[in-house]
């Protein structure tokens, strides 16, 4: 799988039919730069046609998963002051073209995180599908209490996840969250001690890996669209993922192994 290749700070791999992004910058606490934040957008978005790739992780190295992006190395004293309107023209070009590559794909993206996952850490852990945690982790919005405003799409995430009311405590007081809340707030998927993140994000890939590619996809696609359309265009949209799924070798594998009272061997065409 040679046409992936990492960034600095950046590693990847892919491992039966897994993509693994690893962040590598444990001495700044894993923090996203651009040249960082423009890989992990182009790969996703490469491993969405890739029929090769069933699933893509998301995780890190050391104790922390991530704590933001690199502020600190974009405005280091001396550094040129860029003209008004520079995050405006910028942001849609990095930041705020990874969430929705991350939403839109049909591969199911996990996400395996541990210490602070802040900024537009908590941001990528929020648009991946499947989100595990330390039940230890610190969960945060780092954004008013530094003087400036969320982005990366935390505003809707987050209000879509937890609601109005937990929304404001963190977006607006800057509440840290514990993993062990977040799951129970339905915020991420699960969270484990940390001991434990390995088994249990490797029982969860193992499951997706082994499902029925195409019709998970599509009811990836299925969820994300049903966010926006009316319940005419989203019974269109079924209609529509149907015939497509229906087509499916893993479809005919699946009523096979019904016939057959057996468990399916999904191959993921």
């Amino acid at each position: 799988m040679s046409h992936y290749a990492g960034v600095p700070g950046l590693d990847l791999r892919v491992d039966d039919g897994v993509l693994h992004l690893v962040l590598n910058r444990p001495e700044v606490r894993n923090a996203l730069n651009d040249e960082m934040v423009a890989a992990m957008s182009s790969t996703i978005e490469l491993a969405g046609s890739d029929e090769a790739v069933r699933v893509i992780v998301i995780s890190a190295a050391g104790e922390h998963f991530c704590s933001g992006f690199d502020i600190v190395a974009r405005n280091q004293k001396g550094a040129p002051k860029p003209r008004v309107g520079s995050i405006q023209r910028r942001l849609p070009r990095q930041a705020h073209r990874l969430i929705p590559v991350m939403l839109e794909t049909q591969t199911p993206v996990v996400c395996v995180a541990q210490g602070w996952v802040a900024g537009i850490g908590l941001n990528v852990a929020l648009a991946s599908d499947f989100t595990v945690v330390a039940d230890d982790a610190k969960l945060w919005a780092p954004f008013v209490p530094r003087g400036f405003t969320p982005d990366s799409g935390a505003t809707w995430m987050l209000r879509e996840r937890i609601g109005v009311v937990k929304a404001r405590r963190m977006l607006e007081l800057g509440e840290v969250v514990s993993g062990a809340d977040a799951a129970a707030w339905g915020m991420i998927h699960a969270a484990a001690p940390a001991a434990d993140l390995t088994t249990v994000v490797d029982e969860l890939v193992a499951q997706l890996g082994a499902s029925a590619t195409v019709a998970l996809g599509l009811t990836k696609w299925l969820l994300h669209t049903a966010r926006s359309t009316t319940v005419e265009e989203q019974l269109r949209n079924e209609a529509f993922a149907m015939e497509l799924s229906s087509r499916s070798d893993d479809f005919r594998e699946g009523l096979v192994a019904f016939k057959d009272k057996r468990p399916p061997e999904y191959q993921g065409r």
